[in-house]
């Protein structure tokens, strides 16, 4: 069987800026390598228009017509038996992939595309168009939330699959589980403007209402650094920014939080969320869509007020039998739901057939 093309439209595996958009592209080209090869990344142009520049959608759909042929005869050459593409959306949609598969003849699947109905007509409309016309090309639609499942399902077109994948960490079962020695608030998150500050702004307001011995430790770095250092200047030194980290940094981050704290603002859902319930540390976050697909229950909080964030913060840092069963209970969402063999099994099951049909 031939090699998968892959491709990631909004940003790279290779992508020098970590995030958890990076991090789960490269956990797909894990989930879709068989028999020890990898799939092919097969392009580098990012489809990217974040500000919905009639230009810019222009230059980038010249860009992406200028590498469809040669895209095609590599196809050919190398006997891609599919194609995958991962997050096609109105900012970034995939202008290859539905030209590409239809030229070849093979499957084109799609992970994590989306349908935005009131974006026809304003800036994207263009590209909106083009993320539509990949979802009604793609002959499987993996969704990783219930909110991305509802615009999908109410166009499928006939045969077309719609398929659950809840998001997944990319190794075969869980380390050994953190044992804080101290009252920790791990954060992490990007430092930008928009939802990633106005989730700064929110945990700010929330330790406000903090009793007791505590300190909280900060991942991530970013342009609005000096206004989250600002936001938590009235906590003194029981702040501590650790810069960005790398993945065994953050491991080690992880291992020292006895709770972790993301309100979660317009997240799709968040890498972080598992990753630190892997390492059988509690979550607290806000109830919101997309968040709610990635951790327990008991640790979404759907009252908006600080208040209601902080008392949820108390109860895991003072009482150590809720701190247990919550982290047990993280460790076993992700154990049994978002690791790399659950998503192996959901993917193959779907992929085989499909591409046994084209041989």
């Amino acid at each position: 069987m031939g090699p998968i093309a892959f491709y990631a439209p909004l940003k790279s595996p290779h992508h020098p800026v970590p995030s958890g958009e990076r991090q789960m592209a490269r956990n797909l080209t894990q989930l879709l390598t068989r028999d020890g090869v990898a799939p092919t990344l097969v392009s580098e142009l990012r489809s990217f228009d974040k500000y919905g520049d009639a230009a810019v959608q222009a230059e980038l759909l010249a860009q992406a017509a200028a590498e469809i042929p040669a895209l095609i005869s590599q196809g050919r050459a190398e006997s891609w038996t599919l194609w995958a593409t991962y997050h096609s959306y109105y900012k970034a949609p995939d202008l290859l992939g539905p030209a590409v598969s239809a030229a070849l003849g093979i499957p084109y699947v799609s992970f994590e595309a989306t349908r935005a109905n009131k974006r026809l007509g304003g800036p994207w409309d263009a590209f909106e168009k083009k993320a539509q016309a990949a979802c009604d090309a793609a002959d499987v639609l993996f969704h990783f939330t219930g909110r991305d499942a509802v615009a999908l399902r109410d166009h499928l077109n006939d045969g077309q699959q719609l398929v659950h994948l809840p998001p997944f960490l990319a190794q075969e079962a869980l380390q050994e589980p953190a044992q804080p020695v101290a009252s920790t608030i791990l954060v992490a998150g990007m430092m930008r403007k928009g939802d990633k500050l106005a989730s700064y702004s929110i945990i700010a307001e929330a330790l406000a209402h903090l009793t007791g011995n505590w300190q909280i430790e900060i991942a991530g770095d970013g342009p609005c650094r000096g206004e989250v250092e600002a936001l938590m200047a009235p906590y003194g030194d029981r702040v501590r920014f650790l810069g960005q980290l790398d993945a065994a940094e953050l491991a080690q981050a992880y291992e020292r939080a006895r709770v972790f704290l993301w309100p979660g603002v317009n997240e799709a859902f968040g890498m972080v969320y598992l990753e630190a319930q892997a390492h059988g540390v509690p979550v607290v976050a806000q109830e919101r869509p997309g968040v709610r697909d990635v951790v327990a229950a008991e640790g979404l909080v759907a009252d908006p007020s600080p208040e209601a964030l902080a008392a949820a913060l108390l109860s895991v840092l003072n009482d150590d039998e809720t701190h247990r069963q919550r982290a047990q209970n993280a460790r076993d969402l992700v154990q049994y739901h978002h690791l790399l063999p659950a998503a192996q099994r959901t993917v193959w099951e779907v992929l085989n057939p499909l591409m046994k049909e084209t041989l």
